[in-house]
């Protein structure tokens, strides 16, 4: 089966709802197995794959994460475009628990985590000033604040590496800087959906506010939960509002990410490289 929308899921999102006629798809990929089974299936009259990024259950660490099979097994399915859904800690006072953030920049906190497709005997620089395409994150905007949540457009996550959460000296150090968000997961997720040339955007659910705030040492476990349910909710609304509100072609220049970022003379490249890569870099083969 194929999909043109993926979906990942991720703390408190293990499912997506109101999927039709649903298929579990296992994907293989040259760096093995990603995080579960896709779920492949209708979602609003199109063709939507999803996975829950740490599994279900949530077997899998932030660092332990197979980065490039997941985002390598949509990419095999036929994924155009990722909407990436992630439990943040907020770093700004107007960034409330519940609340959805569309970050457009990333920070990279993270400690060698395999974040790219290339190399052996393959080099590749992408763009990756705007790491996020504007033109799925205008989607989710507006889905989300038709189906009436708390939504914020902009704004800078910082990808720490966990699993331990922000000592307080990090927390304020992220705050000076000016960062809105903080999570584990997505920015290795953008590297490789722009090597991919898929186009990706994150939706930073809150759910606390991470350790700088005076009032953190009240929050309990329950209120996070709670929280996370809340998300969980609105985010299955917005993301059938999104897909629904997708457009069928692509303007953006995610899908052309690689038309000049091949660096190395193309008869050099190892045939056993370029067949890995298939998928991704084929076209520029032919």
């Amino acid at each position: 089966m194929t999909a043109r929308i993926g979906i990942i899921g991720g703390s408190g999102l293990y499912s997506m709802p109101g999927f039709e006629a649903q298929h579990e798809v296992a994907v293989d990929t040259p760096w093995g197995a990603p995080s579960d089974s896709y779920v492949v299936g209708k979602l609003a009259g199109k063709d939507v794959a999803f996975l829950a990024r740490h599994g279900r259950g949530h077997r899998i660490s932030p660092s332990e994460l197979n980065f490039r099979a997941n985002i390598f097994g949509f990419k095999k399915l036929g994924v155009e475009r990722i909407i990436s859904l992630s439990a943040v800690g907020s770093l700004k006072q107007e960034h409330r628990p519940t609340d959805f953030v569309l970050p457009d920049q990333f920070v990279d906190r993270t400690h060698n985590r395999a974040s790219t497709f290339f190399g052996e005997g393959l080099v590749v620089h992408v763009s990756f000033s705007d790491p996020i395409c504007p033109e799925v994150a205008d989607v989710v905007y507006k889905a989300a604040a038709s189906e009436g949540v708390s939504v914020k457009k902009g704004g800078t996550y910082v990808c720490m590496e966990g699993p331990a959460f922000s000592t307080k000296a990090e927390s304020e150090l992220y705050r000076s800087w000016g960062m809105d968000v903080v999570g584990m997961t997505n920015l290795q997720e953008a590297k490789l959906a722009r090597e991919a040339e898929i186009c990706y955007a994150t939706v930073a659910m809150v759910t606390d506010y991470d350790c700088w705030h005076p009032d953190h040492d009240a929050v309990t476990v329950e209120q996070i939960v709670s929280y996370l349910t809340q998300n969980a909710a609105h985010a299955a609304r917005v993301v059938a509002a999104s897909v629904a509100a997708m457009p069928e072609k692509r303007t953006c220049k995610c899908g052309s990410a690689l038309a000049n970022a091949i660096i190395t003379d193309r008869k050099l490249v190892p045939e056993e490289t370029r067949k890995k890569l298939e998928p991704i870099v084929g076209k520029y083969f032919a």
